[in-house]
């Protein structure tokens, strides 16, 4: 089947699913969880083919674990279904409800967007998060994950659609994609896709949106960073450093700057490369870092690297101003957190860095739709329009405007005896 073919399938399913019931899309989720969990021998060995190849291929470390799929992995997808399937129906929202005048009522109401395409990296977790985030919400999708997870993206993608097709849900609504020349194919596919969802570096992100006539929400670098203020505590402040930057490395919230106030770099800075090194950490500094503890010469291209290794850049600044300059010109607008005792400044951070997630006196490993309760994520956007930071169910639907009438035409509301409209709020609920 054709790229063309195969995004008018995913058209034609995606219409009769925004129709599919919150009890029928639950019941298929289970289906699929139950199933992935029967299926964990061909699926996890799918993997060990991947991961062998990929080692042949001298694939860096981080992205091997990124890689791995086995029993751990696939317990913690079941788990992330189960916990999607307690969430509301995202669908069928009543977001707002207007009586234009009696009789006459305008509702806003919340609906799928219809066909996502989701280019995503190397990471078979990923392909579940996706697909069953996009049916919960009535999405139909078409998946292009890395090459190196051929064998357990296949082994994945017949598990969830047979589970779900097994369920009621409409044939179809899952394809997956495995070439880049299918990618190429399916930007221009906008006739039958309505969004598509690229993760991966800005160079990725920016040639899918000039390629394509289809909206993209972009899910860019992850240039994540951690600033000590000269009021935090020095305690605080290391372990939400090496938690930040080491409890993941291979993951887009990972921080790669730790931006440090001069007035505490005395003090901290000894600390925080005694704790990293023990994690093995290759630190690169600034001068002023230089002149406190031993690090090697930081470039300018450090300070907007997305490392995903255990490499970290550090930065002595002036204060709180020095500190979001540099997050607003180097960053990703990803993730960017404070640590410090002041509230106002926390408060002056969190409002003046231009990103998806700022946080205070935590590690921006919290950066995550699973961990906001949001039902894992497709992608952490940083765009500034319909969605932002991790994008869950909420950021999978639209919504239309459905208005219910009792015969009038726009007649009786023109001329000089023209009806009034009473624009009253009515109350929300579901459609």
């Amino acid at each position: 089947m054709s790229i063309s073919e195969t995004a008018a399938a995913a058209k034609a399913a995606s219409i009769r699913l925004a129709a599919v019931g919150a009890d029928q899309k639950n019941a298929a989720l289970a289906e699929i969880a139950a199933v992935l969990s029967a299926a964990a021998h061909q699926i996890i060995a799918a993997n060990k083919q991947d991961l062998a190849t990929a080692e042949k291929d001298n694939l860096a470390v981080p992205l091997l674990k990124r890689l791995k799929f086995d029993k751990e992995k696939l317990s913690a997808v079941c788990a992330g279904i189960e916990s999607l399937i307690k969430l509301s129906d995202p669908v069928g929202q009543v977001i707002s409800a207007t009586e234009l005048d009696a009789g006459l009522e305008l509702y806003k109401v919340s609906c799928p967007i219809g066909v996502i395409g989701v280019v995503f990296e190397s990471r078979p977790d990923a392909l579940v998060q996706i697909s069953t985030l996009c049916l919960k919400s009535g999405n139909a999708v078409l998946l292009k994950g890395g090459s190196e997870a051929v064998n357990t993206n296949r082994a994945l993608a017949e598990v969830i659609a047979e589970a779900s097709e097994k369920a009621g849900i409409p044939q179809g609504w899952i394809q997956l994609l495995e070439t880049r020349q299918d990618v190429a194919e399916m930007l221009s596919q906008d006739h039958h896709i309505d969004l598509i969802i690229p993760r991966g570096s800005n160079e990725f992100v920016r040639y899918i949106m000039d390629n394509t006539n289809i909206p993209v929400l972009g899910h860019a670098d992850g240039i994540c960073h951690v600033y000590i203020d000269a009021e935090a505590d020095p305690n605080m402040a290391v372990n939400i450093a090496v938690d930040s930057k080491c409890q993941y490395v291979a993951v887009c919230n990972a921080a790669e700057t730790l931006l440090v106030a001069n007035k505490i770099a005395q003090e901290f800075l000894p600390k925080v490369k005694a704790a990293l090194d023990e994690k093995n950490v290759e630190l690169r500094g600034c001068e002023r870092s230089a002149a406190i503890i031993n690090v090697k010469p930081a470039t300018e291209e450090d300070w907007s690297t997305e490392y995903l290794d255990y490499i970290l850049s550090i930065k002595v600044v002036a204060g709180l101003d020095e500190a979001i300059d540099h997050i607003n010109r180097y960053g990703s607008g990803h993730t960017d957190a404070i640590v410090t005792a002041n509230k106002d400044a926390a408060e002056r951070f969190m409002s003046l860095v231009d990103s998806g997630n700022v946080f205070h006196n935590c590690s921006t490993r919290f950066s995550d739709g699973f961990r906001y309760g949001l039902g894992a994520e497709v992608g952490i956007s940083t765009n500034k329009i319909h969605a932002r930071g991790p994008v869950g169910l909420e950021g999978l639907v639209i919504y239309k405007y459905k208005l219910r009438g009792t015969g009038q035409t726009i007649a009786d509301y023109s001329g000089p005896d023209a009806r009034e409209f009473t624009h009253r709020e009515l109350g929300r609920g579901r459609d």
